[in-house]
């Protein structure tokens, strides 16, 4: 399929552009009023998220409203730990749940691996298939999936945490147990991105929302080497990383073979580029809260933003998009970036 607009494929892979790209985490979501009418007609997110045509809906609303660079699937980090076996709920204003969670070897052997558990994901591949049916090529699709990391936090703490002691805690006590759990996820993983770019993903987010909460070297001994598994699997479309908090981890990040790092709103650019170097592309990095202010201020910073990056950058949030974010000032922000021009 030929694109009308490769902006933010032209960007990551490295190419000269006319100016950034742009796209918010979260940009498919409760900001969209016509995102909230459809979801009050339904039973909770996760019907939306397993109910293909209205995923693909969702997905679009933004390319639609805000005008944005790319779409990004709708759908959840947490599909891959219910694929190999753990059901979860979305417990709404509280967040996921899951009844039963890992604590033993036992339960590390029953969990289903690979390709048989992707193959139980064939909702996300159909939400794909019909989106870029439905984009008809105005817009990249970006595929994504939680890191290796963050989805073990879930597992083994059942829901969120401030701390993830538990999780933590079998890194300490058993880690050769830790290990196993984060190499079949891992697994599982690359077969389910796999099927995304598959069935038209074309560039790959990798999220480690909980990367902040380790050390420097616990990150590099628990996460560095699964998400270099991770993009190693995939040469054939353009790899994100994004891991929030891990400042202390950019030199590691910097050697994946992924071709931009995301970075959080409290990482200073040029910080970032020395640790990472030239070559890599840097997505990110306003403070979400920053699109509360009035319209003329979100403008400012967004290309105060874009300056300080220089070249080599898709412009985004420093996280997703909080819910009650006024609209105006995501779109204030989205045409604030796209007004930009790099200089010849």
């Amino acid at each position: 399929m030929k694109l009308k607009n490769d902006l933010l494929l032209r960007t990551a892979r490295g190419e000269e552009v006319e100016r950034p790209p742009v796209w918010l985490m979260r940009q498919a979501g409760r900001i969209l009023p016509q995102y909230r009418a459809l979801r009050a007609k339904l039973s909770g997110f996760k019907e939306l998220v397993e109910t293909p045509d209205l995923a693909a809906e969702v997905t679009i609303q933004p390319v639609d409203e805000l005008d944005v660079d790319a779409a990004i699937i709708f759908s959840d980090i947490l599909v891959i730990p219910e694929a190999m076996g753990l059901t979860y709920e979305m417990v709404e204003k509280k967040g996921p749940w899951f009844p039963q969670t890992i604590t033993n070897q036992s339960e590390i052997d029953q969990l289903v691996v690979g390709e048989a558990a992707a193959e139980r994901l064939g909702y996300v591949y159909d939400a794909l298939r019909i989106t870029n049916r439905a984009l008809d090529g105005r817009v990249p699709l970006i595929g994504f999936a939680g890191a290796p990391w963050t989805i073990f936090c879930y597992m083994i703490e059942g829901q969120g945490s401030k701390t993830f002691s538990k999780a933590k805690k079998m890194l300490y006590a058993h880690p050769k147990l830790a290990h196993q759990l984060l190499d079949k996820i891992t697994e599982t993983t690359i077969a389910y991105l796999k099927q995304k770019v598959a069935h038209g993903a074309m560039l790959i987010q990798v999220f480690d929302s909980w990367a902040g909460i380790l050390s420097a070297e616990q990150y590099r001994t628990f996460a560095i080497p699964y998400l270099q598994r991770i993009a190693e699997a995939l040469p054939d479309v353009p790899v994100t990383q994004f891991s929030k908090g891990a400042w202390f981890a950019l030199a590691d990040l910097g050697s994946l073979p992924v071709q931009t790092i995301g970075l959080d709103w409290n990482t200073d650019p040029a910080y970032a580029r020395a640790l990472v170097g030239p070559t890599k592309v840097f997505q990110g990095n306003l403070d979400p809260c920053q699109l509360y202010a009035p319209a003329e201020e979100i403008a400012q910073a967004a290309q105060q933003m874009i300056r300080s990056f220089g070249r080599k950058h898709i412009v985004n949030l420093g996280h997703g998009v909080y819910p009650d974010t006024p609209l105006d000032g995501v779109k204030a922000f989205v045409q604030a970036v796209k007004a930009y021009a790099y200089s010849a």
